[in-house]
Formats: C-alpha cells, structure tokens, sequence
C-alpha cells in the first residue's frame, strides 16, 4: 500500500504540473493565433495593462514604456508552458524545470516587449510640427511687405514635404521667388523671415 501511495504522489504530482504547463500553452498560444487572426481583418491590437516602467534607454518621447500587455503576458504564458513541459518530459528535475521555463518566459516576454516598443517607434503621426521649420531656407511664394506692413506666403519643405505659410519680414519687401530663412514664429501658422545674404 506504502508503494502505492508513493508512485502516487510522484505521479501525479508531475501530472499536475504537466497539465499546468499545458494549460499555460494552450492558453497562451490561443490568445496570440486569436490577436494574429484578428491583425489579419485589421481588428487586432494591444491592449496595455497599467503597469509602465521608466527607461531612458528605451524612451519613446514620453518617458515610459508599456512593459505589461497582452501580448507580452500571452508570449510569456506560452514558452513557459511548453519549455515547462518539454523539461518535465525530459525529467529536469523539479526545480531545475519550473526556474527554466520561468526564464525562458521571462525573456521571451522582455523580447517581445522591446519589439512591440520598437514597432511603436517606427509609426508616424503624420502631424506636421511648423516650428520644426525655423532656421530652415524657404521661398517666397507671394511677396511679404516690408516692415511687418503685411503678410505673404512661403513655401519649405517641412518632413518630407513642401508645405506653404504666412510670413512676414521686419526688413525690406521680400518679392516672389526670392530665398528666405526662417528666423521665428510669430503664431501657429506664421513665421518671420529674412533675406538670404
């Protein structure tokens, strides 16, 4: 009876863990092919979790990165449980097995992180920033009135792209097609400029 019992615990206590590694999988691997199948018709996404970590090595404009998501925890879940249960197959040991699939999920879930951080990065607003255009050189596209007596217009190409403004000039008339620089902004949508020399 004492045999038995013992084959028992040692039995199914690996059996328990076996079928907590292959619930981790399952359940981690359906969350990624559910947010890889919805990306496919344009719905997937990531959904962050209120836990953002301070790195200036990976800062992103605003100071943080969202280091728990879905996704990291879905990556972590999965490698965990199928390295889990890899090792308990192979008969690891029961702590060498769970220490190696906790590292093993940790660090998948930290490359994914970095990942999702870096495809974060490589998108663009799109959002035209005018006072990224002072010190730049423009051309007058209608002439600007000497001594801020007047607005006229320029063109300068701002990100890419040729973009038109107001401007105004504390010197001489400036006529069209001359060059100009961009010394200031006097609002959102005007700037001052003066002659090239």
């Amino acid at each position: 009876m004492d045999q038995v019992l013992e084959w028992l615990n040692e039995n199914l206590g690996d059996w328990a863990l076996v079928k907590v590694y292959i619930a981790c999988a399952v359940a981690g691997g359906s969350v990624l092919l559910g947010q890889a199948g919805l990306n496919l018709f344009g719905l997937g996404g990531d959904v962050d979790i209120d836990a953002d970590v301070d790195a200036d090595a990976l800062d992103a404009g605003d100071g943080s990165v969202s280091f728990i998501s879905v996704r990291t925890l879905a990556s972590f879940m999965t490698i965990f449980g199928l390295v889990g249960w890899m090792g308990t197959a192979e008969e690891w040991g029961p702590v060498q097995t769970p220490l190696v699939a906790l590292l093993a999920g940790s660090s998948t879930m930290l490359v994914v992180a970095y990942l999702m951080f870096s495809f974060r990065k490589l998108a663009s607003s799109g959002n035209v920033k005018p006072r990224e255009a002072v010190g730049k050189t423009a051309q007058v596209y209608l002439k600007i009135p000497a001594k801020r007596s007047g607005q006229g217009k320029i063109t300068v190409t701002l990100q890419g792209r040729s973009q038109e403004f107001s401007a105004v000039t504390s010197g001489e008339e400036l006529p069209t097609g001359a060059g100009c620089r961009l010394i200031g902004m006097t609002n959102e949508d005007t700037f001052e400029v003066e002659p090239l020399n």
